[in-house]
């Protein structure tokens, strides 16, 4: 697990996570009680300072000592039946040398409600690569979803992970706000130009996407807070490198 300044939700995590052989917690640049919340569920913890997320996700994998990982971060949780099914899984995957990874179903929550449909791009994922061999998974090094180098074969399982998003449509304004600054961010050093007649095509498509093919139209005013962001996502990114980070056009 890597947090910054968790303390709110740790310990509900980390509570969810006393079948595992060994908990890693990573803490980059925490200066609330996230560590003593971490000592108090024997966890071994790796204390530093990452500006990205791949090195800091890698370290955390690099500290792991087993031969199978379950990378979880702080607003998820491992339900009783998830925790049942990796145990079960991993008595015969290690059998199957070629098998290097299992997709974990997300349930994907805003506050209390489970929003099952809609969701993919920068928004959150209906699966993801959480239970892989060690070795197997490997972050790039962007400030935002870095690219992930996965080696093996694919398994998937069947019980979710329980994935608390955002506990309001105000939080996820924010989050949206956030990750544009970063990928910009990522843009700009990478010697990006805006292309805004490109990011508005991009916007139709990944809002058509979410609506409409991942069936966000199933939940309401939910399905449409997502199909907007997703469709802004990529413009607002255009627009930030567009106008620079002081306002004026660059």
């Amino acid at each position: 697990m890597v947090a910054r300044n968790e303390q709110a939700q740790l310990a509900a995590c980390l509570a969810t996570l006393r079948f595992a052989d060994e908990i890693v917690v990573v803490l980059d640049r925490s200066s609330d009680d996230s560590a003593k919340i971490a000592r108090r569920f024997k966890a071994r913890l790796v204390e530093g300072a990452w500006e990205r997320e791949g090195p800091r996700r890698n370290a955390g994998i690099a500290a792991c000592q087993g031969d199978w990982i379950l990378e979880v971060d702080a607003d998820e949780r491992v339900t009783p039946e998830l925790a049942a099914e990796i145990r079960a899984t991993l008595e015969w995957a290690d059998q199957e040398i070629a098998r290097g990874y299992f997709l974990v179903p997300m349930a994907n929550y805003v506050g209390s409600r489970l929003v099952r449909f809609g969701w993919g791009a920068y928004n959150g994922v209906a699966a993801k690569p959480s239970l892989f061999r060690n070795g197997a998974k490997h972050w790039g090094a962007g400030r935002v979803h870095p690219k992930i180098e996965l080696k093996g074969t694919e398994g998937t399982l069947v019980q979710p992970m329980e994935h608390l998003v955002d506990r309001s449509l105000s939080d996820m304004i924010q989050r949206l706000n956030r990750y544009t600054d970063l990928a910009a961010a990522d843009a700009r050093e990478a010697g990006q130009k805006p292309r805004l007649s490109r990011a508005l095509r991009r916007s139709f498509s990944r809002g058509w996407k979410s609506y409409i093919a991942r069936q966000g139209r199933r939940e309401g005013a939910w399905g449409v807070a997502l199909a907007l962001f997703s469709a802004l996502y990529p413009l607002l990114i255009d627009l930030k490198l567009a106008t620079g980070k002081d306002g004026e056009r660059v």
